[in-house]
């Protein structure tokens, strides 16, 4: 069966769970965690990328992210990738360390933030790796202890989730904890990381509620929120996938990218040809990249092939192409 296309837009709030490959350990010790969580918060803050709530596992982790203009996919890819490369390194260890493909869950943030981030935050007491509360408070490998004033994560927004509960510090700390407490006989829940149906419907009961019902619910696996969140959010992303269809169609390829990236720039198209890290060269081949993967769906794979360069380097080169193209106040069709 062919993968669902991943759901994304700026602003679009995720629920991401990554795991290791046959449940084994990607994390083994302090060291690792701390290199996995200083790798995290430079690629967040280098994207715009805000993160609310997070948890690390022996096994697996929990990130609950909302985008900026750089998609959740290329914030886990540099995030997973750099890990995976680091962790083998540390270890003597070769092959896979993930799970071949992360869940990512775009989620309905006015009915699910708080859930979410409760959910997330309780997973090491779920996991049997701190007993109770009090301990989960000063446990630095989850974004818990940073709501409650225990650890420092600049990469944490902390802020917005207390003011959700009080003005005051010291007033929203304690209503958000009690909060986070009443969570915990919750157990795991399969309504916020299970099936599209039971997520759009807000759980089990409600489903069985409408099990006689003729009412026809929109629901997708990776989506949590209610029927109208569904449909209006494959709506979007059918009309990005008929966009860049339609350019296919009418006849855009890396040749016209590259005329286009030329007339931009008022210079000759073959510029995103030539190798070299002259500045007029490398604005060139940014603005083509971050074009091609964009709005084309070309791969880095076969950017790399086609432009001499290795996929990390074109990472890097749609990146600057996106502050170009933002920057200037150009896209690839006028």
């Amino acid at each position: 069966m062919p993968r669902t296309a991943r759901i994304d837009a700026p602003g679009a709030l995720h629920h991401i769970i990554f795991r290791g490959l046959e449940r084994r350990r990607i994390f083994r010790d302090d060291e690792d965690r701390d290199s996995f969580l200083d790798r995290l918060g430079g690629v967040l803050q280098e994207t715009g990328t805000t993160c609310y709530a997070w948890a690390l596992i022996p096994n697996h982790g929990h990130l609950l992210l909302k985008t900026g203009n750089t998609p959740a996919s290329k914030v886990m890819q540099r995030v997973l990738t750099g890990h995976a490369v680091y962790f083998n390194r540390r270890h003597r260890r070769h092959g896979k360390l993930f799970q071949k493909r992360y869940k990512s869950i775009l989620c309905q943030e006015d009915t699910y933030l708080l859930e979410l981030i409760r959910y997330i935050h309780l997973n090491p007491i779920r996991a049997g790796i701190v007993d109770d509360l009090g301990r989960l408070d000063a446990y630095k490998y989850t974004g818990h202890s940073t709501i409650m004033g225990k650890t420092a994560r600049e990469w944490q927004d902390a802020t917005y989730i207390l003011r959700l509960f009080s003005e005051t510090l010291s007033s929203a700390r304690c209503a958000y904890r009690t909060f986070i407490e009443a969570g915990i006989d919750q157990g795991r829940r399969s309504d916020l990381t299970g099936g599209g149906l039971i997520r759009s419907l807000g759980g089990w009961a409600a489903v069985t509620m409408e099990r006689n019902s003729t009412a026809r619910i929109k629901s997708d696996e990776r989506i949590l929120g209610d029927g109208d969140f569904v449909e209006a959010a494959l709506e979007q992303a059918q009309d990005r996938l008929e966009r860049r269809y339609a350019l296919i169609a009418a006849g855009m390829d890396l040749s016209t990218v590259a005329d286009r990236v030329g007339q931009v720039l008022d210079a000759d198209p073959g510029l995103v040809w030539k190798k070299g890290k002259q500045p007029d060269v490398a604005k060139a081949r940014s603005l083509f990249c971050y074009w091609a993967v964009r709005d084309l769906g070309i791969t880095n794979r076969v950017l790399a092939e086609e432009l001499g360069l290795t996929q990390p380097a074109v990472s890097i080169a749609v990146r600057r192409g996106e502050k170009i193209a933002d920057d200037m106040g150009v896209q690839l069709i006028k």
